[in-house]
């Protein structure tokens, strides 16, 4: 006799595996920039920059922005040899992928859980099914 949750639990398995495609499908960082940057006299690298330290940058760059745009300068206006807008982008683009990783990891251990709750009936169904289709 089936486990009754075990019906929920591959259906939320399948919801797990619709949002993995979704976030594999995203957006891959391929920087504008030469990805190092000096802010204040300090260099970062930001392909290894955590949230918080992009969030700290991106906030420094756009205040840098708006006193561009009230000086009129911001089309002649560079950091570290690119357009500031440049550096907004490639910033952006890390932290969405920082973001998207740590969706992943989330992910990841809600399946995991999901596994270890499955009844050991359903787990030796699924199995068999696996080898079945391999044998086709």
């Amino acid at each position: 006799m089936a486990n009754p949750n075990d019906q929920k639990i591959l259906e939320l398995k399948k919801q797990i595996e619709v949002k993995k495609e979704k976030l594999s499908k995203s957006q891959k960082f391929t920087p504008i920039t030469n990805c190092s940057i000096e802010i204040d006299g300090v260099r970062h690298n930001i392909q290894v920059l955590q949230k918080e330290q992009i969030l700290n940058l991106l906030i420094k760059l756009n205040a840098y922005v708006l006193s561009a745009k009230d000086l009129g300068v911001l089309e002649s206006y560079n950091v570290s040899g690119y357009h500031v807008q440049d550096w907004i982008t490639d910033l952006k683009l890390k932290f969405e992928i920082l973001n998207r990783k740590d969706e992943e990891q989330k992910l990841k251990a809600m399946e995991s859980k999901l596994d270890k709750l499955l009844s050991d009936d359903k787990k030796v169904e699924l199995e068999l099914d696996e080898i079945a289709n391999l044998l086709k």
